[in-house]
């Protein structure tokens, strides 16, 4: 098939956000325009949603994964087969394949399929990502294959409203520790810290209350609050590369020895983020922490780990309104990739 006389060879789905949730239908046709009568043996269409992970240095994959969430395959135009059959047609064999004249003009075949329950989210990192795309082939007698590619995204949404009721539950943590460089310095620091709740979503404010004691001899040059996400990757079911980054902080001032200081409901806001659900996915994990930090002058800082959920729908009243709460500001709309993870800003304190 001369390369010209295919004019047109899209796929056009239905919905033009490409934007689907599991368990809803991906429906749409791919679009054949031809300007002269063309044979063809076959079309085929094939469904892929993937999750891949690939580290690599200097350029070289040394490390790679990869698992399949759907794996559909259809044949749209010739004679019927097994999966294997399309499969190996597709690629080349054309014994047993009917020659079909597609006359002049557009073509359409339209597909239809529902989507799996339980899909993670589309992610895109810097070492892996979960993705889903279709592709479609159109194959003439001379075995030349003519191929196109559509991708769409899939949000599987966490709605808190949906998860345990522990999320909604004031969270504490609390610390004691010796701090001082010798018998002169050295003494104690105790720290209590609570979060009004264990789960939010982007565009609400975390609300932070501590109380801070500092019975030693070090001044503790401040204090200060951290909301950040961790990706962690795996491959071959082991931990192969970590990376934190810091979303947002608020800290507050010194207190000197034997003095104490209260954090009293400050608001740490979350900023618009991808919605992200990777359950499901075995090769790439998202965590959001609140990290409180104690840093002392000349002393190792007092870290205190607050783990948080990130969902997609806030929590609401009994009568579906949406609580009244200060520091929020929902954003319009969110993010889809997240362009912090090629900076530089990554955990310090």
């Amino acid at each position: 098939m001369a390369t010209k006389k295919l004019k047109k060879f899209l796929i056009l789905l239905d919905d033009e956000s490409l934007l689907y949730f599991p368990g809803s239908f991906l429906s749409g046709k791919v679009l054949l325009e031809l300007e002269e009568p063309t044979p063809a043996i076959g079309l085929y269409f094939h469904i892929i949603g993937e999750g891949v992970v690939n580290l690599s240095d200097k350029g070289r994959i040394i490390q790679t994964d990869k698992e399949n969430y759907i794996d559909f395959r259809m044949r749209l135009l010739g004679d019927g087969g097994t999966k294997s059959d399309i499969g190996s047609s597709a690629n080349g064999s054309v014994a047993g394949n009917r020659i079909l004249i597609l006359s002049p003009g557009v073509h359409t075949f339209p597909f239809k399929l529902g989507l799996p329950l339980g899909l993670p989210s589309t992610f895109l990192g810097k070492h892996g990502w979960v993705q889903y795309y279709c592709k479609a082939v159109l194959k003439d007698p001379q075995n030349v294959l003519h191929k196109n590619q559509q991708v769409f995204i899939v949000m599987n949404p966490i709605d808190l409203n949906l998860e345990p009721s522990l999320l909604t539950q004031p969270f504490h943590c609390e610390v004691e520790e010796k701090i001082g460089i010798n018998c002169i310095t050295r003494g104690t620091v105790s720290c209590r810290v609570r979060l009004d709740r264990g789960g939010y979503v982007p565009g609400e404010s975390i609300k932070i209350y501590a109380h801070i004691e500092n019975n030693s001899k070090v001044t503790i040059k401040r204090t200060k609050a951290i909301l950040t996400e961790t990706i962690q990757y795996t491959v071959k079911n082991k931990l192969a590369h970590s990376e934190s980054r810091e979303l947002a902080s608020l800290e507050r001032g010194k207190i000197v020895p034997k003095a104490s200081d209260q954090w009293r409901g400050e608001l740490l806001y979350i900023p618009p983020l991808p919605p992200t659900n990777l359950r499901g996915c075995h090769l790439i994990k998202i965590q959001y922490d609140v990290y409180f930090v104690i840093d002392g002058k000349g002393c190792k800082p007092i870290k205190l780990q607050l783990p948080i959920m990130l969902a997609t729908y806030p929590l609401r009243n009994k009568d579906g309104t949406l609580p009244r709460r200060k520091g929020t500001h929902y954003p319009s709309t969110l993010p889809i990739s997240r362009p912090w993870l090629d900076g530089e800003k990554k955990i310090k304190a």
